[in-house]
Order: structure tokens, then sequence, then C-alpha cells
């Protein structure tokens, strides 16, 4: 088992080399960099041809989008104030907006997103989980709409970092997403993967300001620009797999100038649910992901080995598959008739009054967006031992009390999410019944919390 593990731990250093070995070509090799740039326009004429239209502002290059940044009248603005408040030159406070602008701004690469990203993010999908989409009432409204004058923006619920490849799995033959990453995904060579699939970099509670107007500005120009975005409204991963309250930031980034009148914003809710979390033990773990492992490479250290253990784990039982991945798409809001039911202006509001009512909002979401996920077995399962009263409960009266937690009518396999919680040690099979096993009462609880409409 040491060697297996070992082996794939090569094969992955074999790929980080690789890509790294690219990378530095493409910067430093003239005739690699035109190939590159030559094979992505090739593919952004397929792929129209295909009926996928990507915006402007996606393809436009990354030195032209950071020139706007650096150019634009309110970063100019909001840079003298920086410099007068903290008493630097101007040139200086330039300088910083230039370096935050380099280093939120990604670089789309049409063949590096359909060509590398889309086929990767197939196979992982594919290969771990069984996909299944629940209701698809976002796609067939966007399906039947044109979207001329409007932005997509998909808000969805943070279970796992298998979200993103999840969902740009299922969107790959309609469109492609850009999303809001992490520092997670700051780490070379990861960074320039993921910014060529067209992420944007976020540092998560930055306290500069000047940093923020950046951030607000670039955000502001991919709405308007027609960008079809993601964000996660509740700002990081759940611990005990319950709903987190909303954050704002991004949601009044994108609104704060919004002007109806030039064009909408749609926000599709999209829920998903899982059988089994890659990272499930590294998030339970005191502290979550960041605490105890500073020396042993910090939180993406911790959750890969939380995936490896995982997926080693599920071989041991016969596969490397998880169960199922659940996704369901909800009625889309759109935010030009949000606001005019409330006959809200959120340009014209002071920050205070717009904060209150973008909160609002943003609670509407996450509700849309906790009505979108459909029902997984694991999760059901885990409640009906959770909840029982008695410390055995037989088969026979453990999947009939698990369906009936479902809210929405489902294909699920009961059976099978009993074997993998037995198989994973969660769950002790004894005679006349199953319960739980000593001390995997938290993990249980984090998956019964996931089951709750």
């Amino acid at each position: 088992m040491a060697g297996e593990e070992g082996g794939r731990r090569g094969w992955l250093a074999l790929v980080v080399f690789l890509f790294g070995a690219i990378l530095v070509a493409g910067r430093l090799v003239p005739a690699v960099r035109w190939f590159l740039r030559q094979r992505a326009d090739r593919v952004v004429e397929e792929v129209g041809r295909r009926g996928i239209e990507l915006p402007t502002f996606k393809l436009t290059r990354r030195g032209a989008l950071i020139h706007r940044l650096t150019h634009d009248p309110e970063l100019l603005e909001a840079a003298e104030v920086y410099a007068r408040e903290n008493d630097i030159s101007m040139a200086f406070a330039m300088a910083r907006v230039e370096r935050y602008g380099r280093e939120i701004v990604p670089s789309f690469n049409a063949f590096l997103y359909f060509k590398v990203g889309i086929p990767l993010a197939s196979w992982i999908s594919r290969s771990l989980y069984d996909v299944r989409v629940g209701s698809q009432r976002g796609l067939a409204v966007l399906d039947e709409n044109a979207l001329e004058d409007a932005s997509v923006v998909f808000v969805m619920n943070h279970r796992s970092n298998i979200d993103y490849v999840l969902l740009a799995h299922l969107m790959g033959h309609r469109t492609a997403l850009s999303y809001a990453a992490g520092e997670w995904a700051h780490v070379w060579p990861l960074g320039r993967l993921i910014g060529g699939m067209g992420a944007f970099f976020v540092r998560r509670g930055s306290g500069d300001d000047l940093y923020r107007r950046v951030l607000e500005r670039f955000v502001q120009m991919a709405v308007e620009g027609g960008l079809t975005q993601v964000f996660f409204p509740e700002g990081g991963l759940s611990r005990d797999g319950k709903p987190l309250e909303p954050k704002v930031g991004l949601l009044d980034y994108m609104l704060r100038h919004f002007d109806p009148d030039v064009c909408d914003i749609l926000f599709v809710p999209v829920g998903v649910n899982y059988d089994w979390v890659l990272e499930d033990h590294s998030l339970l773990q005191p502290g979550g992901p960041e605490a105890g492992i500073r020396d042993r490479g910090g939180l993406f250290a911790s959750a890969a080995g939380s995936m490896l253990r995982n997926l080693l784990l599920a071989r041991r039982g016969g596969s490397f598959r998880l169960g199922t991945a659940a996704v369901g798409f909800g009625a889309p809001v759109s935010a030009r008739e949000y606001a005019a039911s409330r006959g809200v202006v959120f340009r014209e509001l002071e920050r205070e009054a717009r904060i209150e009512e973008v909160k609002v909002l943003a609670r509407l979401l996450m509700r849309t967006i906790n009505d979108s996920i459909p029902p997984a077995a694991v999760p059901l399962v885990a409640r009906a031992l959770i909840e029982a009263p008695e410390n055995i409960l037989p088969e026979n009266r453990l999947i009939p009390q698990a369906r009936s937690f479902a809210q929405k009518e489902a294909p699920l396999d009961y059976e099978a999410a009993l074997r993998t919680l037995v198989m994973r040690q969660l769950v002790v099979a004894q005679r006349g019944g199953y319960r739980p096993a000593p001390g995997a009462e938290t993990i249980l609880g984090y998956y019964a919390n996931s089951s709750y409409p």
C-alpha cells in the first residue's frame, strides 16, 4: 500500500513538473507562446460553432484588462485617497494598484479550458461519483433566453473543493465559467493553471482598502462585460454540513453600480450534495483544515491528505467511486425584477443602507440554493441513525425511515449507502441491525446535517 501511495505521489509530482515546464516555456520562448495562442484562437472558433459564445471580456488579453484597471477613474481616485491617508507617494499607491491587478486578473486560455480543463473535470467527476442532476429549472430558463442584456452568476453552496470541478463538468457544453478562487489557488503552478481556466484570485478577509477597491472594480467590469461567474455566498466550506450565513462582499461589489436599464444580473442557484465528501476528515478536525498542520504544508496539504486517505479507503472497498454527487439548478433570481419588486435602486443607496439590502438578497439566494439541493442516500441514512431513539436500528426500519426524510423523489440506493458507512467503519452491523460506531457521531452528524431541507 505504501508503494501504491508513493507511486501516485510520484505521478502527481511529474504532472506538476511538466505543467510548470510548459508555463516556463510559454513565458520565455516566443514560439511556444505563439503556438499556445494559435491553438486557443482555434478553440474559440470551434466552440463558437457549437453554440458557446464567449464574451469579449473573457477573450480580452490579461495585459489589456490590467491596463483598464490601473487607468480606471474610480481606482485613480481611490489611489489618491490611499496615498494621502497613508502618507505615501501617488506613484507608490499606483504600483500597489497594478500589483493587486496582476494578482487578481486571470489569463483565460480557451485551449487550456476546453481541451484540458473540461475533459479533466469530466474524468474526475465521473471517476469519483455517479453524477446525478436533479432540478434543471435554472438551466431551462437559460436555454430559453438569449441573455443578450444579462450577466449570469451561478450561486452555489460549498461542500467540497470538487464543487468547482463538478459544475465545470456539467456546464462544459454551455459556457466557460469564472470562479472566485481563494488562497489555495495561489500556489505555483496550480495558480497559473487555475488562472488559465479563467478563475480570479481573491484574498479572503483582506483588510487593505485599496485591494478591496481593485477587486471590486474587476468584479464590476466582469459583470458589465457579460462574464459568466460562479461564487459561493457562504464564503467557505461548511464544516458541520449545515448551510452557513451568507457573506455579502462579492454580491455587494456586483450591485454597487447596478443599473437595471443597462443590463440584468441573473443569479442561478445551484445546490450540491454528496454521499462522500473527499475532505471530510480535514474539515472536521479541531480548528478546521488550518489547525495543527503548520509544519506539514498548511491547508492545502491537510485537504490533500484527507482526499488521499478517503480515496485509498474507497479503493480497499473495491473502487475509487464515492457514491453519488447530486446537483440541482433552481429558478434564476433576476436582480432587475428583485430590485423593482422592492423599490430598491442599489447604486443610489448609502453604504450602510445598501449593505442591509444586499443582506436581504443574500438570504433569499441562500434559501433558493438550499431548496435546490437534491437528496443523497448517505446523508439520509446517517440522519436516520443519529435520530433513532434505539441503540440498534434494524434494516427494515432504517431504510424506510431514511426514505421518509427525502423531501424530493429520487432513485436513491439506500442499501449501497449503508454498505458504504459500514465499510468506512462509521456504522457497526450486528445481529438485530445497525448502530453508529463509537466516536463516529461527529462525522455522521456532518452528513446528517446536509439532509435537512
